[in-house]
């Protein structure tokens, strides 16, 4: 069963997405995300959090550095800040939250003993954890938008296939079903986001082919495959944005086919980054009764960008 929030009485409802915290030991980068994190919160007030996904970092270190020796502890300290205010949050696993020392089965089971979290394992027939819904009602308690959550999973698990996951056919079945569910009658659908970690193949295509706004400085880090959940989005016809972390240093946005898809900016300090290139938050506006939605960029020195560069594409046809 989904969890559900209202919108204001004013008919707004504002989520600000953290991403790639990469918390391990309470090291002095992990405190400094934290203080980041403060100020985001002190000034947006939003009425949830998402994490999209790498909020512990798990995985191997280089010479010198220090492995993350607690997982469940790195993660209740990561999730602190927000946690310990009451405001709702929901989180997806990236690539290095469960990479070694705990599984994602076992990651799930300590994000569901706070008292905050919005998130549930989802259902056990499905590949991943964390698989659910959110519904967003109005402030008279009627149906007003989805909030849809995907474990975009961590490497692929072929042999013969490099690289990262990608969001399995059984995932995107059990989307098309909740989807439908929420949706039951053949009237305007609800507008819904959906969040996961890894970024699919169309958030390359968005930047090859449309104007984007924002910073692209590294490559889209994507499955080499299309398992084809842009396709099921465009089908569904209800979500209107998606938003994904991963590439610290890329924080674009880009419409296409009608859907917006959204890099959030990486808010963590204990991992790559770009000089120059500030570590931040995006928040996310909706309206009740409005398909659409804002966003905007909360960055660390406390400013916020809400126009971002624009970045037009090369013309497809030159040979």
């Amino acid at each position: 069963m989904s969890r559900q929030l209202s919108f204001r009485q004013d008919g707004t409802f504002t989520i600000v997405q953290f991403t790639d915290l990469h918390w391990k030991n309470g090291e002095p980068e992990d405190y400094r995300t934290r203080s980041l994190m403060e100020m985001v919160l002190d000034e947006e007030k939003p009425d949830m959090v998402v994490f999209t996904g790498d909020v512990i970092y798990t995985g191997p270190v280089s010479p010198g550095y220090t492995e993350c020796q607690n997982p469940e502890q790195a993660f209740r300290d990561a999730v602190g800040t927000v946690e310990q205010r009451g405001i709702p949050w929901a989180v997806v696993f990236g690539n290095h939250d469960t990479e070694q020392h705990i599984t994602r089965e076992e990651l799930i089971q300590v994000v569901m003993t706070h008292k905050h979290t919005l998130a549930e394992s989802g259902p056990k027939e499905i590949t991943g954890e964390g698989n659910y819904t959110v519904e967003l009602v109005d402030a008279e308690g009627k149906p007003a938008a989805n909030l849809y959550f995907l474990d975009s999973g961590s490497v692929s698990p072929l042999e013969h296939v490099p690289y990262y996951n990608w969001i399995r056919r059984d995932q995107i079945d059990w989307l098309v079903k909740e989807s439908e569910r929420l949706n039951p009658d053949n009237q305007a659908k609800l507008p819904a986001l959906a969040f996961f970690h890894i970024p699919i193949p169309e958030y390359q295509v968005v930047w090859d082919t449309q104007t984007c706004y924002g910073h692209k400085h590294e490559p889209v880090c994507c499955a080499p495959v299309n398992s084809g959940l842009f396709t099921a989005l465009l089908e569904m016809g209800d979500v209107v944005g998606t938003f994904c972390g991963h590439d610290h240093v890329n924080d674009y946005e880009g419409m296409l086919h009608g859907i917006r898809l959204c890099y959030g900016r990486a808010s963590g300090f204990n991992t790559y980054g770009k000089e120059g290139f500030e570590r931040g938050a995006r928040v996310i506006h909706l309206k009740s009764g409005e398909a659409g939605f804002s966003t905007w960029l909360r960055l660390e020195d406390g400013s916020v960008v809400s126009k971002q560069p624009v970045h037009q594409p090369e013309t497809a046809n030159e040979k």
